[in-house]
């Protein structure tokens, strides 16, 4: 199973674990107008007051952090034949919003980004995102498999298990994820009636009426 499908079926509940997830272009949070039509879609008067509220805040993350998500996301979820990376989708600008509306995160998030950058300070002298992506790749590896994971770096796989669920709800709950899904919401389908054999067994049957306005028999939709 291939990391994407593996997120889809987190996504859409089929499995539950975000053990499931494999882990194997940078970009700045949304400005205001962009947060406003990126946030607005399809809220109640109530909602939309709540969510200007915390847009209000402004950004939780500094730019070098912002720099550093936007790594880690793309990582998580890269582009494919399907879809364009997590980035693209407005991943990193969702992350920001999140941790202003649910500010529980914000200590486990920025912590973890801390612990990443010291990290690889020891290992590669340098911060995370000015890493090649090949050290990038073998410090997320370390990180990425909660069951394998060493007891030194357990800060970090509490955070990256974190930012990859989050990750996942972005991506999957933007227009972008719903599309690479294959999700159509609800539409008009035909309906051809209760089957006869079951309606011979109840001793039942359609009148005349039935049949020329509820059943689409000789009228597929």
């Amino acid at each position: 199973m291939d990391r994407r499908k593996s997120i889809k079926l987190i996504a859409t509940g089929t499995i539950a674990s975000p053990f499931a997830l494999e882990s194997c272009k940078n970009s700045t949070a949304l400005n205001d107008k962009q947060q406003e039509n990126f946030f607005n879609l399809d809220r109640s008067p109530d909602e939309l007051l709540l969510e200007k509220k915390i847009l209000a805040k402004g950004s939780f993350f500094t730019p070098h952090e912002m720099s550093t998500l936007t790594v880690l996301v793309d990582i998580i979820l890269p582009a494919d034949k399907i879809s364009e990376s997590a980035s693209q989708a407005g991943v990193p600008a969702f992350l920001d919003f999140i941790v202003n509306d649910m500010p529980d995160h914000q200590l486990q998030m920025r912590g973890g980004l801390h612990w990443l950058d010291m990290y690889c300070f020891k290992i590669y002298n340098q911060p995370f995102v000015n890493c090649k992506l090949s050290e990038q790749l073998a410090v997320i590896d370390q990180i990425a498999y909660p069951e394998k994971a060493a007891k030194a770096v357990q800060q970090g796989v509490s955070f990256f298990t974190l930012l990859r669920n989050l990750t996942a709800t972005g991506f999957f709950t933007s227009a972008m994820g719903v599309k690479d899904l294959g999700y159509v919401g609800n539409q008009p389908t035909q309906w051809n009636g209760v089957p006869s054999e079951v309606l011979q067994e109840f001793g039942l049957a359609y009148s005349a009426n039935d049949n020329k306005v509820c059943i689409s028999y000789d009228n597929p939709a």
